[in-house]
């Protein structure tokens, strides 16, 4: 029998099944949703495979009833925890009327849903990273207690988006986490030419913040060090900076062929750390998972996928007068 990380952090058997599971779906509904790309079905793919034990990890150790979280365009791990279905992450990829991120305006991954507190994003990347620091100021301001989270590439992390908002946080000691889900790939640029220090997390210290990089193909670790930022940033003493450390498995989009810039021996190699099957290994050995139960879970999510694809095929587009709704002032 294994140790039993997941105590030591005070997550009961049930909590880690259902991260497992979160995780899982993620994954099922990412490469559905590849099937019906290459089918002609739905026009544009950007994958969180490879992401997900960070993802969920992250969402895991967060408020999921009062807290705000400003993702990036990979994190279904993180909407799904935060109450999406795979109904709304259809009818996104299907671009229809009842997407509710954008009502079928904006790509998929423009993550954005007002009731679970899924703070919309836009196209131009780390955008999202002021606007959590906003978020965290007003509610600073107003002696709200809720922490807002935010994730980001590494590639990200060059931006002065990234930058000014960590700083203007640090600066006002305000209660927001900074996740940098580091993929090792900004579209086809590697790591190595992106960043000058040896890691993201190097760079807290000039914004009077920890930082810390850790293991984002373990859910537990990712889990850990958002608890601690969480706590922190709850008890008054400021942002934090977490990199997580991965490997994305797919091209960066449906768009992009990534045999251009990645030896395929590399891909295979980082394939053996996949967390669907790293943590799943972890819960047999701590008997929270057998194949029977496995078995069960890949037999519902094959059918909420269906059913979820299904729907959101058959569901209506926007109506063409609706184009300029919430877009110019209205009479």
């Amino acid at each position: 029998m294994t140790e039993n990380r997941h105590r030591a952090l005070g997550l009961t058997d049930d909590t880690i099944l259902e991260m497992y599971k979160t995780m899982l779906l993620a994954r099922r509904i990412d490469e559905r949703m590849w099937l019906l790309n290459r089918a002609g079905k739905i026009p544009f793919v950007i994958s969180c495979q490879g992401q997900e034990a960070a993802q969920v990890g992250a969402a895991f150790a967060l408020d999921r009833k009062k807290d705000y979280i400003l993702p990036y365009y990979r994190d279904m791990g993180v909407v799904l925890a935060f109450g999406m279905t795979a109904q709304d992450l259809m009818l996104s990829g299907f671009a229809k009327a009842e997407d509710p991120n954008s009502a079928g305006r904006q790509m998929p991954g423009h993550f954005g849903q007002k009731k679970n507190r899924i703070v919309t994003g836009s196209s131009p990347v780390t955008t999202q990273v002021p606007h959590a620091v906003g978020i965290a100021l007003g509610g600073k301001m107003e002696g709200k207690d809720f922490v807002t989270f935010t994730t980001f590439g590494e590639g990200s992390s060059n931006q002065g988006d990234f930058h000014e908002g960590a700083n203007f946080a640090g600066v006002h000691k305000l209660p927001v986490i900074f996740m940098c889900e580091n993929n090792k790939y900004a579209i086809s640029v590697p790591i190595e030419k992106q960043l000058a220090c040896e890691k993201v997390s190097d760079r807290a210290i000039g914004y009077g913040m920890p930082g810390v990089t850790v293991d984002g193909n373990d859910p537990l670790a990712v889990y850990e060090a958002v608890k601690v930022a969480a706590d922190r940033a709850r008890r008054g003493e400021g942002p934090s900076l977490i990199e997580t450390v991965s490997y994305r498995l797919t091209p960066h989009s449906s768009d992009d062929d990534d045999r251009a810039y990645r030896p395929r021996e590399e891909v295979e190699e980082a394939k053996k750390l996949d967390a669907i099957f790293t943590f799943a290994s972890y819960l047999r050995e701590t008997a929270v998972l057998t194949d029977e139960l496995e078995t069960e879970i890949e037999k519902e999510f094959t059918q909420i996928i269906d059913e979820a694809t299904e729907y959101a095929e058959q569901a209506p587009y926007a109506d063409p007068e609706d184009l300029m709704t919430h877009v110019y002032a209205e009479e």
